[in-house]
């Protein structure tokens, strides 16, 4: 792991939710200090005079260079779309994964995300990207085999050498293994990957119940759902991070909750394809499953604003259950913070002493915030992403007066990089 360089930062005069003016001390990328007045010696002292401070947002399901794939083939049936998108992805070269990736890391960050979970291939110049940008990440390499033999084993030398090129990664960029779902990935690799990653102690990432179709070939096949099937391969513990789960028995709840899983709600991305909208919030929560947002790739839900996610979770989630007071705010901001780093295994998502310096500070001089009444209020259901004025991941500030480090050319090189490959197919 490479070690990251001394460096100290005090913010001034921040806001907490509730108004109050907070001064907060960074040292080596941990928070060290937070009260009024602080006085400590610092490299750099950010006046944060008229923002709020948030702890800074997970994006706990990318695909992030799908970037370059934002627009192509709306408007279709899941199955019929992947057909599409697997077509453009066999042209992605490390050029095109770099260059995607940026630009994912460049979005997420004007939209206050501070680290992202993504599956997608050339995780090591994906690594490079995440490095470049000043983001936290967990990068996994995915299993795809669809029963193919000789992909099966492609798909594990793969994912060894991954973890082996991953040993030299900054420590904000972590390894972990995917697999891309029950049904493109045989039952011996699934084994395989849940013991390889548990060997090392990595993170493990899966695609499951993500529409009614996947559950009823499940059981036409196996004869049971996907979640049961994977928890009696004893796949689930608290080191899975699960995207979709949107189509869940009461068992099915029972055994994520029990287990401790990460579940990645992909609200935007699953109204789009039209899999589903009556997520189990409650129901998870209750069971004791670690409940987070994610966006999906670009391509399907066009974009990775974790901000706009949580407004549409929490009124759909109102909105199906015929309940305004289902998923509030204090708990929607847990799904995007805290809750995140627990899935990410980060001591972050949390504006408190000992906890890594992920934050956004939030610019408040805007309509959306007159009256500001209600912070989280105002900064939920009326402001969008355009008030994050400023990201400090891992204590540096890597985005300030919404400008972002080459922005220019990423978007110029993200742009050439789309064209190429789309021109391949066309």
């Amino acid at each position: 792991m490479e070690r990251r360089d001394k460096y100290t930062l005090l913010i001034r005069n921040a806001r907490r939710y509730d108004g109050s003016r907070v001064d907060i001390h960074i040292e080596d990328g941990i928070i060290v200090k937070v009260g009024e007045n602080v006085t400590a010696e610092a490299d750099r002292v950010l006046d944060a005079c008229g923002k709020y401070v948030i702890p800074g947002m997970y994006n706990m399901h990318t695909h992030a260079a799908m970037t370059l794939f934002r627009g192509y083939r709306d408007d279709m049936k899941l199955f019929e779309w992947l057909q599409q998108i697997w077509a453009v992805e066999a042209h992605l070269d490390d050029e095109a994964i770099y260059w995607g990736t940026r630009l994912a890391c460049l979005e997420m960050l004007r939209s206050g995300t501070v680290c992202f979970v993504d599956m997608y291939w050339h995780p090591d110049v994906t690594a490079q990207a995440v490095k470049d940008s000043g983001m936290r990440a967990v990068l996994t390499s995915c299993l795809l085999d669809a029963g193919n033999e000789k992909t099966k084993v492609n798909d594990r030398l793969k994912c060894e050498k991954a973890y082996a090129d991953s040993l030299k990664w900054p420590d904000t960029v972590r390894f972990g293994v995917a697999v891309h779902a029950p049904y493109t990935v045989c039952r011996e690799n699934i084994r395989w990957a849940a013991d390889f990653a548990r060997e090392r102690n990595l993170l493990l990432n899966i695609h499951v119940s993500e529409t009614d179709k996947e559950n009823e070939d499940c059981m036409a096949q196996y004869g049971k759902s996907p979640v049961k099937m994977l928890d009696e391969m004893g796949f689930f513990g608290e080191d899975v991070i699960l995207a979709h789960g949107l189509w869940l028995d009461d068992e099915d709840v029972e055994i994520l909750g029990r287990n401790r899983v990460t579940v990645a709600h992909n609200v935007n991305s699953n109204l789009k394809l039209a899999s589903g909208h009556a997520f189990r919030y409650e129901e998870l929560k209750r069971a004791g499953a670690n409940v987070t947002l994610g966006t999906d790739g670009c391509s399907s839900s066009n974009n990775l604003d974790v901000l706009e996610a949580m407004k549409t979770a929490s009124l759909l989630q109102k909105g199906w259950r015929r309940d305004p007071e289902s998923l509030p705010l204090g708990e929607l901001m847990d799904m995007a913070t805290v809750n995140g780093a627990v899935g990410c295994r980060v001591k972050g998502g949390v504006l408190a002493e000992g906890y890594a310096a992920d934050l956004a500070l939030v610019d408040v001089h805007s309509p959306a915030f007159v009256p500001n009444l209600n912070f989280l209020s105002n900064l939920v259901y009326a402001a969008d992403s355009s008030c994050i004025d400023t990201v400090i991941c891992d204590g540096k500030v890597v985005m300030e007066g919404r400008k972002v480090k080459d922005e220019d050319e990423i978007l110029e090189k993200g742009a050439e990089n789309a064209a190429r490959l789309i021109a391949k197919v066309h």
